[in-house]
This record gives C-alpha cells, sequence and structure tokens, in this order.
C-alpha cells in the first residue's frame, strides 16, 4: 500500500514535468515500458539489485537516447535509479496512464470472456452500458478466461460488473441456502 501511494506522488511529478516540458508523458511511458517488457535482459538490468545504479543508468541512457525519449523523463527516470526506486516505475506508469486517462475523459478496463474473442455488437453495448453508468468513454480490451463458463465480466477501474452464469448461479445458489 505504501508502495503504491509512493508511485502516485511520483506519477504527479511526473505528470507536471511533462506538462511544463511539453510532452506526452503517458505515450512515452507505455513506450518505454513496451520495451522493458520485450526484453528480459533490460528488465534485469534495472530492476535487479545485483547490477550498480552507474550501470543501470548507463544502460537506461543507451535505451532512452535510442527510443528519442524527452530529456525531462529521462532525468526523471535516472533520479528514480539514483534513489533506488526504479522498482516503483510500473506502478508509476500505471498511475500516469490512469490520471492521463481521466484528463481525457475516457476509462480504461477489460473485459473477460470465455470465447476467443468478443464480437463488435457485444463490446459496443457493453461500452455503452460503461459510459451510461460512468460518465466517461472506456476503452475496454478483451482477455479470454477459462474461469468464466459464459457471459463477461467487465472491470473498470474499482467497478466490475460481472454478467458471467458462473456468478448467476452462484447468486441462485446463496438465495436457495438463505432461505
Amino acid at each position: 500500500m505504501k508502495e503504491q501511494s509512493v508511485a502516485k506522488i511520483y506519477a504527479k511529478s511526473f505528470l507536471d514535468l511533462g506538462k511544463e516540458y511539453n510532452f506526452d508523458v503517458a505515450q512515452e511511458l507505455i513506450s518505454l515500458t513496451e520495451v522493458i517488457n520485450e526484453s528480459n535482459d533490460l528488465e534485469n538490468v534495472l530492476f535487479l539489485d545485483v547490477f550498480s545504479p552507474e550501470d543501470k543508468k548507463n544502460v537506461f541512457g543507451d535505451i532512452a537516447g535510442k527510443m528519442n525519449l524527452s530529456k525531462a523523463l529521462t532525468n526523471a527516470v535516472n533520479f528514480l535509479i539514483e534513489e533506488n526506486r526504479i522498482n516503483l516505475l510500473p506502478l508509476i506508469s500505471k498511475e500516469v496512464i490512469i490520471v492521463d486517462d481521466h484528463r481525457k475523459g475516457f476509462l480504461r478496463g477489460t473485459i473477460q470472456g470465455f470465447e476467443n474473442e468478443i464480437s463488435n455488437e457485444d463490446k459496443k453495448k457493453l461500452e455503452s452500458y460503461i459510459e451510461a453508468k460512468l460518465g466517461k468513454k472506456p476503452i475496454l480490451d478483451y482477455e479470454q478466461s477459462t474461469h468464466i463458463s459464459a457471459g463477461f465480466r467487465v472491470t473498470v477501474e474499482d467497478m466490475q460488473l460481472d454478467a458471467t452464469i458462473d456468478n448467476q448461479l452462484n447468486r441462485f445458489k446463496e438465495s436457495l441456502l438463505s432461505e
């Protein structure tokens, strides 16, 4: 919980830097996260304690240069490395994206279902329902889940809409047992 609070503070600082130096922090962090996730070696260098802060900064500097990351973001990540808080980068990125989405007037979430993919019609219906409930346009990604027999479970931030057969059967079972 403490890490989450610290990440929120850093995220606010990163967003302030983006505003001050006129660059899209969220987009740069998304790109950086994608690059880190693609390389186990890079992830190990940045997040394992076996490498010195200087080694981490050198490797990150090379990556930042190749990615054309802004100087302000590069300095901010180097600060995290120096303070031995680079492990917070994924949480900070997530918080930056959430705040940025709110500023842009939409929310991110996931739809889970049993099928390989969701039909466009079903997805649009779910997005319309969520938008009507929350007042902001959701951007929903679909994930297949083997824990769902039929139906969908939608999660957008703290809200969860569970329209699965499993949930309905559990509620029916509980109502029978409570009588």
